[in-house]
This record gives C-alpha cells, sequence and structure tokens, in this order.
C-alpha cells in the first residue's frame, strides 16, 4: 500500500523501550528444537541476528511478499546497517556475508520444513469505544473471537485472545474503549489505561495498535488529550512500537472544495498527518513517524479472487498487518538483541551543541566594562572631562526664561524651533559639567586615600549638614492597567542592591513583556577592593535561564587594575561556568593594556583562552583599539584578533554620537576568516536618532541594519504597516494555493 509505505519510513528502526514501557524478552530461535539452552547462549550477535533474518525472510515466503517490497528492502537495510555498527573489526566481513548466507539457508529451510518455523508476537489494542477493535480481530482470525456491537460497547474488560493467522500464532490483548476527551471523561480514560498497565507488566506486548475511524475525520479533529494521557500513562516509548489503524477505509469520501468526492489518496494522507500531528505535540518529538494500516471489516467489502478484502486503492489489507506486524517485531529483537534500547530518545532533546571554539573566542575578546563603587566604569574616558581646561560655558550663560505650555503654544514655529535648540544646547553643556564634576570627585576620592590629600582641609572639618526627612512617595491606588506608572520603575531594595524587571523588547504589550528580573550590586570591600554582582533569571514559554557574574577588583593607586570573576550561565539543562581573569595597565597617559586569561567548563570539556589588548586615544575624540587572543581545548584551536577605530561626536558620551569601523580575523581548523563591520550612531535632529550597522566576511555572508527612534515623527511607526500586510498577503496567498492543490 502506498501510503503506509510512504508513512512508514525510518520509524520501524525506532524501536525503544524504556522505563515506563518495559521491552520484551525475546527469545531467539532458529535452530532445530532438538538444540540445548546452552547452545543457544552460545551464540554471539551477529549468530542471533543471521537467525533472525532467516526467520524473517521464511516468514516473508510464507506471506507470499517479495523481497524488493519498499518496507521490506528498508527493514533488511536496518538490520545490515545495525549489525556493522555493533561489529568489531574482525566480523565486518562476517557481518557483509551474512545477508546473503541468510537469504540461501532461509530457502533451504522451508522447502525442507526443517525446522519448524516458531514465530509469534503479542499485539496490544487501543483506541476509543465504538472503533472496530474487536471488529478487525475477528477480521484477522476470519473468526469470531470477540464479541462486537454496532450500538454500544462490547468490550467491558481486558482479554487475550490468541488465534493462529498464516502460520504465525498472534495474542492481542483486547482493551475497552476510551471515551472521547472530556474533563468528565478524564479519570475514566485513566483509570482503563492503568489497569492495562498493570495488565501488560509481566508480559508486555510486542506492537501496539491504535485505532481510528478514517470515516469520521475531519479538519476539525483533535484528539490530542487523549493522546497525552497515553504517554503520561505508559510513557513516550509506547510510541515506537505503534501502528496507526484507520478503520471504516472503504467508506464514502467527503466532498472537497469544488463539491466533488476528494481522491481517495490526498484523503488518506490529510487524515494520516492529522493524527501524527497530534502524536508529535503528545511526545514533544517531530522525528517519529508510525506506519499507518487502512482497514475494513463490513462484510459487503470488495474481495479479490482469493475472498481477501481490498481498499480502494486495490491492496489487500490483511496481509499489510501481517507484514508491518512481522516488520516490527522484527526490528525490536534486533534492537534487543544487538541493545540498541538506550541508544535512541522520544521527545524534547535533552543534550545541548557544545558551544563552538571561534563563539566562545569572540565573546572573550570582547571587552569587559569593569564598575566602581559609585556603579561608573573605572575605565571610561574620563580624560575627556577631568583633564579639560576650557571654561566652564554653562556657567557663563546667561538666564533663560522658562515657559509655560501656553506661553510656548504662542510661539511662530521658527520661534518654537529656536527656544527648543536653545534648550538642547543648555542641556548638553549642563550634563557635561556633571560629569566634570562627577570625574573631578573621583580623583579627589582617589587621593584622599593614599593620604595625599591635606588632613586640615576646610572641607573635610565641616559638619555635615542636618538630615531632613524626604515626603511619603505617592503610590498609585491600583496596579491595574489603569495606572501603569509602575512598569517604569525600577525597585532599589537596598543601598547596595538594585533589582528590576527584565523587559522583552519584542513583545507588543507592555503587560507581558516582563520575562524576568535583574539584581545589581556594587560594593567595597576594603580599600582599593570592589565588588560586584549581577545576576538575571528569564523565563518564557518553554525556558528558563539563569546569568550570574561575579568579579573581584582590585584597583592599584599607582595606576593597574587586577580583576578575577566567575560567570555562570545556563544552557539547556546544563550549566556553563567561566573563571576569568584580568590585569589592566596604563603604561602611557593615553594608553592602556590589558592582559587576560579564562577557562571554561561545559560538560566534560575544557576551554582555556588567553588575550591581550590595547587602547589609545588619540585627541580625546579618536580611539584604536587592537586585540588578538586565542581559545582552545586538547587537540582544537582557534585564533583570532581585531582592529577598531572609533570617532567619537564632540559632545560624546553626553550624546552618544560615535561612527567606529572594525577589521576581524579568524582561524579555525585550517581556515581563515577576514570580517569587516561598520557601526555609526548619531542624531537626525533634536528629537530623531539613527543607528547603521552592517558586517561582511569573506565567506559572502553579512547584514545591514538601520533603527531609528523619534519622539517627534511618530508617524514612523507606521512603516510596521507595511510589514504586518504582507505577511497577511503571504498567507492569503499560501491559503489560496493550497487549497487550489486541493481541487
Amino acid at each position: 500500500m502506498p501510503v503506509a509505505a510512504d508513512t512508514f519510513r525510518s520509524s520501524i528502526s525506532n524501536q525503544e523501550s524504556q522505563d515506563d514501557y518495559p521491552s520484551p524478552q525475546v527469545v531467539v530461535e532458529n535452530s532445530p528444537q532438538s538444540h540445548s539452552s546452552a547452545e543457544k547462549k552460545k551464540l554471539d550477535p551477529l549468530g542471533k541476528i543471521e537467525s533472525l533474518q532467516i526467520k524473517f525472510l521464511r516468514l516473508l515466503r510464507r506471506l507470499g511478499q517479495p523481497q524488493d517490497n519498499l518496507v521490506v528492502s528498508k527493514v533488511l537495510y536496518r538490520i545490515h546497517l545495525a549489525s556493522l555498527i555493533r561489529a568489531g573489526e574482525s566480523d565486518l566481513k562476517r557481518a557483509n556475508l551474512t545477508s546473503d548466507r541468510a537469504k540461501k539457508i532461509a530457502a533451504e529451510q522451508e522447502a525442507s520444513g526443517v525446522p519448524e518455523l516458531d514465530f509469534s508476537f503479542r499485539v496490544l489494542v487501543l483506541g476509543k469505544t465504538g472503533v472496530g477493535k474487536s471488529a478487525t480481530i475477528n477480521s484477522i482470525f476470519d473468526q469470531t473471537k470477540a464479541m462486537t456491537d454496532a450500538f454500544q460497547p462490547a468490550t467491558d474488560r481486558i482479554q487475550e485472545i490468541v488465534g493462529m493467522a498464516n502460520g504465525v500464532k498472534i495474542s492481542f490483548i483486547d482493551t475497552p474503549g476510551l471515551l472521547p476527551s472530556s474533563a468528565s471523561t478524564f479519570r475514566r480514560n485513566r483509570k482503563i489505561l492503568c489497569s492495562v498497565k498493570r495488565f501488560i507488566k509481566k508480559s508486555p506486548p510486542d506492537i501496539v495498535l491504535f485505532f481510528e475511524r478514517l470515516d469520521l475525520m475531519n479538519a476539525s479533529y483533535s484528539d490530542f488529550p487523549l493522546m497525552k494521557l497515553i504517554t503520561e500513562v505508559f510513557g513516550s516509548a509506547i510510541w515506537f512500537n505503534t501502528i496507526l489503524v484507520m478503520t471504516h477505509s472503504f467508506s464514502v469520501l467527503p466532498e472537497g472544495p469544488n463539491g466533488y468526492p476528494v481522491s481517495y489518496e490526498f484523503y488518506v494522507n490529510l487524515c494520516t498527518e492529522l493524527i501524527q500531528h497530534y502524536i508529535h505535540q503528545a511526545v514533544s518529538d517531530s522525528k517519529l513517524e508510525n506506519p499507518v494500516l487502512f482497514v475494513e471489516n463490513h462484510p459487503h467489502c470488495k474481495t479479490d479472487i482469493t475472498g481477501e478484502k481490498i481498499l480502494p486503492n486495490g491492496q489487500v489489507w490483511k496481509s499489510q498487518f501481517l507484514l508491518l506486524c512481522i516488520c516490527t517485531k522484527v526490528l525490536g529483537d534486533v534492537n534487543t538483541v544487538l541493545k540498541f534500547q538506550d541508544s535512541i530518545e522520544l521527545g524534547p532533546s535533552s543534550t545541548t551543541r557544545l558551544p563552538s571554539l571561534p563563539h566562545l573566542l569572540s565573546s572573550f575578546l570582547r571587552r569587559r566594562t569593569v564598575l566602581g563603587p559609585s556603579g561608573v566604569d573605572n575605565d571610561a574616558d574620563e580624560i575627556s572631562f577631568s583633564e579639560t581646561e576650557e571654561e566652564e560655558e554653562y556657567d557663563k550663560l546667561p538666564p533663560i526664561r522658562i515657559l509655560t505650555k501656553s506661553q510656548f503654544e504662542k510661539l511662530t514655529k521658527s520661534e518654537k524651533e529656536d527656544y527648543l535648540d536653545e534648550l538642547d544646547y543648555r542641556e548638553t553643556l549642563y550634563m557635561k559639567k556633571q560629569l566634570k564634576e562627577q570625574s573631578r570627585k573621583l580623583k579627589e576620592s582617589k587621593l584622599h586615600k593614599d593620604g595625599s590629600l591635606a588632613s586640615d582641609d576646610d572641607s573635610n572639618n565641616q559638619e555635615p549638614p542636618e538630615a531632613i526627612q524626604l515626603p511619603d512617595m505617592a503610590i498609585p491606588p491600583s496596579f491595574d492597567s489603569d495606572y501603569p506608572v509602575h512598569r517604569y520603575r525600577c525597585l532599589l531594595t537596598g543601598d547596595q542592591w538594585l533589582a528590576r524587571p527584565v523587559l522583552d523588547p519584542h513583545g507588543w504589550d507592555h503587560d507581558v513583556g516582563f520575562d524576568g528580573i535583574n539584581l545589581e550590586s556594587v560594593s567595597e570591600v576594603k580599600q582599593n577592593v570592589f565588588a560586584t554582582v549581577t545576576g538575571q533569571m528569564s523565563k518564557d514559554k518553554e525556558d528558563f535561564s539563569i546569568q550570574s557574574e561575579c568579579t573581584a577588583v582590585y584597583v592599584d593607586p599607582r595606576g593597574p587594575t587586577y580583576s578575577v570573576g566567575l560567570d555562570v550561565q545556563s544552557a539547556a539543562k546544563n550549566l556553563i561556568y567561566t573563571l576569568h581573569s584580568n590585569a589592566k595597565l596604563r603604561t602611557l597617559k593615553l594608553n592602556l593594556t590589558e592582559y587576560g586569561v579564562s577557562v571554561t567548563t561545559f560538560g566534560k570539556k575544557y576551554y582555556v583562552g588567553a588575550k591581550l589588548e590595547d587602547s589609545i586615544l588619540v585627541r580625546k575624540r579618536l580611539k584604536l583599539l587592537v586585540n588578538a587572543g586565542c581559545m582552545g581545548l586538547p587537540g582544537q584551536a582557534a585564533y583570532g584578533g581585531s582592529l577598531e577605530a572609533t570617532l567619537m561626536g564632540r559632545d560624546y558620551p553626553v550624546r552618544n554620537d560615535s561612527l567606529s569601523m572594525t577589521l576581524t580575523i579568524l582561524s579555525f581548523n585550517k581556515e581563515t576568516v577576514l570580517g569587516g563591520t561598520f557601526q555609526s550612531d548619531f542624531r537626525l535632529s533634536r528629537g530623531t536618532g539613527l543607528s547603521v550597522s552592517a558586517n561582511l566576511n569573506t565567506r559572502r555572508m553579512g547584514q545591514v541594519c538601520i533603527k531609528t527612534n523619534s519622539s517627534d515623527h511618530v508617524e514612523i511607526a507606521l512603516i510596521a504597516v507595511v510589514s504586518i500586510f504582507r505577511v497577511l498577503l503571504r498567507r492569503i496567498t499560501f491559503s489560496n494555493r493550497e487549497t487550489l492543490e486541493a481541487v
């Protein structure tokens, strides 16, 4: 049957057993009945595999199935591939000859009938009530072995039905029908499944049949809760040995969009994909593909010349059932013999990709900011403020009259522009003054700690001003959507700790934009020794992640700065630990040199890195930076470096106008990649900023990113309408195309 063959694919090799669903005890028998069990135990794995192949080929002859059948070819290929994987170097030649030898022996044994073929399998039957489980069992045995009823459930208890079909002993475990998923039927369905689990505990089945009615499937079909319940009770491994059985496969097909019945192949493919989709959701894994069997038990179903019931596509479903069950049983036995049970896992991947050396090296070369006790970067370009000899322009400005809103509205357009430009200019000068004052106080604090500051300074003898209690902060009466002020506040929990929410910038609704919390602390442990702790926890619908950085910094009064830190970051269910140490030396007044080493551990891997960086400031606005480093583990190493030139704006860092160009080089596994990056941030006007970045490398990979923000021209946000319209147009076009293909 083409449909079953297509859906079979590689899933028949995924016969795994877990603790929740024990694997059957397999006894491999190919020798005569007179052979003792001690002789059977002497068979090595390759000998047992050869015995299974012989038995499988004999069964194919009895079913009349050719060896070039697609399903049969896949099974034989997987058996051969598994043998090669488990075979040692000395057994490779023997493994390659096993297949041809097995075919010859199978033909001889089947012709002589010696030894007698002993093959059986147990089948667990699951499905909702009324789908035709018992009727299918009767059709396979060609006799009534299970009671059926078209109007009410006929199976009210778990029973085992044993019979022969084409010389194969089959044991069916018939179960009571499950009810459609709902809150009222959940407990009953769970009770049935738990009783089935207890029943099969001592003798687990080889195959599971999950039944559905093909004629009742439509676009609104959703049986996810029931499949999820089956997965919770038996474990995800139950779906490895499951065959999907679609009954009532000779019923009248539904109409398509054009008013005519859809084709049989199209309809069965659509239903198969639908039910497989919900199985993927239940096990959280989209790699699983279950074989599908289409069944028709109606007594007036069409038959072939031998009296076997056939489907609309001409396939005999009973022989296809036996073939799929035998293939599933044989592959399960092969996995047991070769001990492949634990090599495949179903569900979300528990393994995490190891970080690449180039990525770790790029992260290591990135400059780290070391904060002082006041929260200011110790390595900030304070030269621009502390060494300036310019006169304080802000203090020399004439006073300005601040207009009220009504007065401002009376101005002409040109007067409004001049007024706002003047305020912007004064704001820039005032912020420069504040930064200069802050830099001066930091220097005085350093001199005071060194004993360089005169002890008889008048400012030190003055008594501190008397503390004045501030009024209580006005708290909004509610924190609902009518009082959104609390969204933009930061929570200060103490003098040293700062706690604030983590905002997701990709969210459209600010109410659901906060997906984590960030904690920061900077303190002075003792003289010239500072400690910084930063941690962030974030949680979305699927993942929980943490990031933390702990750094201790020693600032030598003579100039050097030494730091050591530990970073912890989560990666899926694992943690990445990084221990790093840096030393910064100011060799010249405008020159800063940094040395650094790091050790990163992830799982059982250890990555060791080292770097050297040097920066120089030219005329207080042009900064040149060059660095080089390496990152490696036993047997591998990555080398890289960069050269960066940054031109800062006249009002930097009050206004973050800057232009930077970077040239990078990276060598890994005898391959060298060159890259270039351009970054520019500037203001187009008083309330509008623009950021442009672009990068390109020798692999012909790159990107261009343009970002803009404006408080004056809100209409820029209408650009998003274009993107929304394009997405909607694509969806409409795709939907129309699917409809035409269906027709």
